[in-house]
């Protein structure tokens, strides 16, 4: 696909750059669209990888929207150098099993990332000492449900517009890491009628990052536990169209998780999901809360959730 054909696949909709990359199947293509508009969030850049056999295949493709974007690919804008290479993980899964691959878009943050991956759901649930905490730390009140509505009617209409996509909720799945793991978990639980499923890598439950929460740890978990409890037993989706997966690591940050994951999961079963059927929760030891962790397990999630 080159320029040409690219500007007249997506309309010439916005400026966009084609960045080749090498495939034993042929040559995937990156898409990069810069400075996206919309009417719900902040502009942020879009990038979209496309199979190595886009190009000269007919069919459909299901597609993965995974935040942090700059992450997810390449390591030239990624955090620290390092990103998840979920362009390998999917070529590995193409060459395992022929048409088994997706579409993925990745969406960049911004300077107001905590804000647009803290749920507003979990953050109404808070009782009123924790929440005036979390928007002082995060520099202002959530931004999610906005930041999900560019998601569901502003950017995939465009990819399932532009590109041949599956279109339908069994092919289309959100996922991140750390507080892309919180956003992702909400926009299931927001529009499930949208999402199939949800990878939550590190899922951030402790919300805060300041060092108090850390050096004294149960200083908030109670009260951040009960309020992500209360939102989920109020929006957690009936189980059966969905799946989500839940993981985190040992070391470092996600050493504080545990507890939360814990209660989480029992919050899942009372709502009658099934472990290892309608959702995954895994602890790897040793793993560290960093690209190069969620890069080495990134095949388990993509395996649970998409088949």
């Amino acid at each position: 696909m080159d320029r040409r054909t690219l500007i007249a696949a997506t309309g010439g909709l916005m400026a966009s750059t084609l960045i080749p990359q090498s495939s034993e199947a042929g040559e995937a293509m990156i898409i990069r669209y810069e400075a996206m508009p919309s009417g719900h969030t902040a502009a942020r850049n879009i990038s979209v990888w496309l199979p190595a056999d886009y190009g000269t295949s007919k069919r459909r493709y299901r597609v993965l929207y995974m935040h942090d974007g700059q992450n997810i690919f390449g390591a030239s804008h990624a955090y620290g150098g390092q990103s998840w290479r979920v362009d390998q993980a999917m070529e590995a899964r193409q060459r395992a099993v022929p048409g088994n691959d997706a579409i993925v878009v990745g969406i960049w943050n911004t300077q107001t990332r905590r804000q647009d991956f803290s749920p507003a759901g979990v953050e109404a649930a808070m009782d009123e000492k924790l929440r005036a905490r979390t928007i002082r730390e995060h520099e202002g009140p959530s931004l999610s449900d906005g930041y999900l509505r560019f998601l569901v009617e502003e950017l995939k209409p465009l990819i399932d517009r532009d590109y041949r996509t599956k279109p339908g909720r069994d092919s289309t799945f959100i996922m991140g890491s750390s507080m892309g793991g919180l956003i992702s978990l909400y926009g299931i639980c927001e529009y499930p009628q949208i999402f199939g499923g949800a990878g939550c890598l590190s899922t951030h439950w402790t919300l805060l990052s300041a060092a108090e929460s850390y050096t004294k740890p149960d200083l908030e978990t109670p009260a951040m536990i009960q309020a992500f409890s209360t939102y989920l037993k109020r929006k957690l989706p009936k189980p059966g169209p969905n799946k989500i997966w839940m993981d985190h690591g040992t070391l470092n940050l996600d050493s504080f998780y545990q507890p939360y994951q814990v209660a989480m999961d029992q919050v899942f079963k009372a709502r009658g999901w099934q472990q290892g059927k309608d959702f995954e929760s895994r602890v790897y030891e040793g793993a560290d809360h960093n690209e190069a962790s969620w890069r080495a397990r990134l095949h388990e999630p993509l395996s649970f959730l998409m088949g």
